[in-house]
């Protein structure tokens, strides 16, 4: 097997010195990966790892480093490239070549989440979109959606801590039993949140985000105890995270998080526009708004999988990040549930699609072209 048709199937380590059992490249500080099927045309590309070059070559994105090209894709078959950490090198000419075919350009940080993007041209609706969507902030749709922002973090909060214990009925009994108990407490919260007065998103924010923060809370500490692998995780880190469990999750919200910038743009949406996350310069408020109800769904289910299937993710030492090779498991991983279909309006979708149909639905809400907005609640 090549070094292209590796990169194709698998991940091209930025320091390649060997392949695994699966193909992966070992041994290297970074890598690239492309979140989408092998059998349709591939979306989305990763990429990770410092000393790594991006270029445009003909109609095609170019990854490469001193060693030689790690990877060649038509530029036709991208909808998002999304940069994660730093020391990746990236041309104007392929800023302007993203720029010209409506791809996305995202830089994320796996402590600090978005950092910069290049978006697509904005959409006609966006004047429209973005009026309706800033003055809600000061009106009672403002309140109903940091309401239901928060609502449907925990609802999906508790759907997978079912999904994660209905296998230890047997084998399990107690730790069974606290999940269900558990779950019910969070569902209480939920629809307490939905009591909290206010007529607008100011007035709401702390009433909510103080049940949004009890049931994230009793979910951590009760998904701690339903993790089968033996590490040592005490809470919950989100930035400066030292363990492998922590740095995975956070490694996963980083690759949501330009997922769903995207789909809010598109959707003619301001990401710095939110609800539920006060104002902040240069904090995507509105992104880490949606994000919420996709964390578990989306990357905690997978996080879980990995642990509990005995894949390991390892540290390095000297970045203080995970390593390569556990980096790649968890953009192959999320790929997976990304591509992976949920019921969704009476049909099964992707769940990237489903992403991306909220943030429409959001956007309809806000011009007045739908009666309300309803989050996305998972199966379990």
């Amino acid at each position: 097997m090549n070094e292209t048709r590796q990169a194709m199937e698998h991940s091209v380590s930025s320091t390649a010195q060997g392949v695994s059992a699966g193909g992966a490249r070992q041994g290297g500080a970074g890598l690239t990966a492309l979140l989408a099927r092998e059998a349709v045309p591939r979306r989305v590309l990763v990429i990770d790892g410092a000393g790594l070059r991006v270029g445009k070559h003909s109609e095609r994105l170019r990854v490469s480093r001193e060693s030689g090209v790690l990877e060649d894709v038509p530029l036709l078959d991208l909808e998002q490239v999304l940069i994660v950490g730093r020391g990746v090198t990236v041309s104007s000419d392929i800023v302007v070549a993203c720029a010209e075919r409506d791809i996305a350009l995202d830089f994320v940080s796996v402590r600090e989440g978005p950092q910069a993007a290049l978006l697509p041209a904005l959409p006609g609706a966006t004047v429209r979109t973005r009026r309706a969507q800033f003055a809600a902030y000061g009106d009672a749709r403002g309140a109903y959606l940091a309401r239901t922002f928060a609502q449907g973090k925990l609802y999906n909060a508790a759907r997978l801590l079912r999904y994660l214990a209905k296998n230890r009925h047997a084998t399990d009994e107690g730790a069974y039993q606290r999940a269900a108990g558990a779950a019910i407490l969070i569902e209480g919260l939920a629809r307490n949140v939905a009591s909290v007065a206010g007529d607008d998103a100011d007035s709401v924010r702390q009433g909510v985000l103080t049940l949004e923060g009890q049931g994230s809370e009793l979910y951590w500490s009760t998904a701690r105890a339903l993790l089968l692998a033996a590490v040592e995780w005490e809470r919950r880190d989100t930035r400066g995270a030292q363990d492998p469990v922590n740095s995975a999750l956070n490694y996963g919200y980083a690759i949501l998080y330009a997922q769903v910038q995207r789909a809010i743009v598109l959707a003619g949406l301001d990401p710095y526009g939110g609800f539920l996350h006060a104002d902040r310069p240069g904090k995507p408020s509105l992104v880490l708004d949606m994000v919420e109800e996709f964390r578990q769904m989306v990357v905690d289910r997978c996080i879980y999988a990995l642990f509990n299937k005995g894949v390991r993710m390892e540290m390095d030492e000297e970045s203080g990040g995970l390593i390569a090779p556990s980096r790649y498991a968890i953009i192959d991983r999320v790929r997976e549930r990304l591509d992976g279909d949920e019921p969704y309006d009476g049909r099964r979708y992707a769940l990237r699609d489903i992403i991306q149909g909220q943030a429409r639905r959001l956007a309809a809400y806000l011009r007045g072209e739908r009666a309300a907005y309803e989050p996305f609640i998972g199966r379990w």
